[in-house]
């Protein structure tokens, strides 16, 4: 049985990875309920984490589950020892707590973003969880920790994303981040909501340069004329000293 278990984990890690881009290390949210059932019947969580998952985890809480246990008494305070040795994240019910069913719900979203593993023995807390697409479920049942199988709302989209009907929160997050190298998304929407101002263009440098004026027919130069004067007043003279011819006496 320990073998098929560890067959199926390995097949159910390896769904979310490949489909919901799981990596390590491995964030595991607990509430009170786990810890008090890992308590009860002798559980190592921290050596049986990394086994099961075959890598490298952290493990996690949030501040309203450390109130839930304060808040139920002495009872639960073997529990609360553990879950306080845990990361607190941060959650948006610091001021007001409410019940870790709902505050880890929240934590989760509609989407699962962060990629968390959740450890509880909350029925109402589990029957919300498989209502949530990407969201692996850790209880324990039997003295061991199961991973339980994807629930159907995971095999759903798995199958709607293989069909092109829907896009993988993969594809959504690579697109995401290209739309901000581009500085596509709201901040573009918000620009073309508003009007452009104009900048103030400087004129053009060959259009403030002066316009040749366009020069008219050229007249004779002098030198020519006095040139053509001076040949035909010597062409003149020597006709005029040529001697006529001398009469011969017959």
């Amino acid at each position: 049985m320990k073998i098929k278990r560890q067959k199926q984990a390995k097949k159910t890690i390896s769904f979310y990875k490949y489909n919901f881009s799981f990596r390590e290390p491995f964030q595991i949210l607990f509430d009170g309920t786990f810890c008090q059932a890992a308590l009860k019947n002798k559980i190592q969580i921290k050596e049986q984490m990394p086994k099961y998952l075959m890598g490298e985890v952290q493990l996690c809480t949030t501040n309203c589950a450390l109130k839930e246990l304060e808040t139920l008494g002495k009872e639960l305070y073997g529990a609360k020892l553990i879950l306080q040795r845990y990361q607190v994240r941060n959650c948006a019910h610091f001021k007001s707590p409410v019940p870790a069913s709902e505050c880890l719900l929240s934590m989760l979203g509609e989407t699962n973003p962060h990629h968390y593993f959740v450890a509880t023995q909350d029925h109402t807390l589990t029957a919300g969880l498989k209502k949530i697409s990407g969201c692996p479920l850790f209880y324990i049942i039997s003295n061991t920790i199961v991973l339980d199988k994807p629930s159907q709302v995971s095999l759903d989209q798995v199958q709607a994303v293989s069909l092109g009907e829907l896009v993988s929160p993969a594809q959504q997050q690579s697109i995401r981040s290209l739309k901000e190298e581009q500085g596509i998304g709201q901040v573009d929407g918000e620009r073309r909501g508003k009007k452009r101002r104009r900048k103030k263009s400087h004129p053009n440098p060959l259009s403030c340069l002066k316009k040749k004026k366009k020069g008219g027919p050229t007249p004779p130069r002098k030198k020519t004329e006095e040139g053509e004067k001076k040949r035909n007043r010597q062409k003149k003279q020597k006709t005029e000293e040529v001697p006529a011819p001398a009469k011969t006496n017959t």
